[in-house]
């Protein structure tokens, strides 16, 4: 009877792993669902490699859901060593993972390069595993790490990394502080918003980059205040 069930499991492994190829979403989906369900260490390789190339975000969550499922020893290097990748989709999707899984032994992996990697969607990546690794002692340099990124892309972009920024803390204010003072308007108004939202997360993004834009327009009087 042992023996049958090991089959039978064997058997819905391989069935996982071919569909993890199929051309139907769902099929993926039921896949990964499948493979986290039922974690196998062997299948850690499969999984990373689907990561870089699924092109259906709900059966992308799904495989970073399936990898959160195994033990860290087993998917943490393998996607420390993804991080380094040349495909944009497979750095970013490694980044989310790690910063699901958790593990301080995946710190070492969040690169200056990958904070200022030059594809959005890697970067943000890349700013929320750091907020979620970052050792203790280390915020202040992150918070300079990040910070040098203020004022880049569009809105989703700018909103990710004012995000990471709050979520370390007061450790951020003297480094915005300092980028408020910046050459660049696009850096201040960033680094103003980002203090605003910091001090009032009820505020709203939009209404504190106006808000900020004004202060910026001022010369540095924050309308918000006085």
């Amino acid at each position: 009877m042992t023996t049958q069930n090991q089959d039978t499991g064997t058997e819905r492994a391989l069935r996982a792993l071919r569909a993890l190829t199929d051309d139907r979403p769902s099929v993926r989906l039921r896949a990964a669902l499948e493979m986290g369900t039922h974690p196998d260490p062997g299948h850690v390789g499969a999984l990373v490699e689907r990561c870089a190339v699924e092109p259906d975000f709900p059966v992308r969550e799904m495989l970073t859901w399936a990898l959160t499922r195994l033990p860290a020893g087993t998917t943490v290097p393998p996607l420390m060593d993804e991080v380094r990748s040349a495909l944009p989709q497979a750095r970013s999707q490694a980044l989310h993972t790690l910063s699901k899984v958790g593990d301080p032994r995946a710190w070492p992996a969040i690169t200056p390069e990958l904070l200022a990697d030059p594809d959005d969607e890697v970067a943000r990546s890349a700013w929320r595993a750091a907020v979620a690794l970052v050792p203790e002692g280390e915020e202040r340099r992150l918070a300079e790490s990040l910070a040098a990124q203020l004022g880049r892309g569009g809105r989703e972009t700018r909103l990710s990394l004012s995000r990471a920024l709050i979520a370390l803390g007061e450790v951020i204010v003297p480094v915005l502080d300092g980028a408020a003072a910046a050459s660049d308007p696009a850096v201040r108004a960033h680094a103003i918003a980002t203090e605003r939202l910091l001090r009032d997360p009820d505020e709203g993004f939009e209404f504190a980059v106006e808000q900020a834009k004004r202060c910026v327009a001022l010369g540095g009087e924050d309308p918000g205040e006085g």
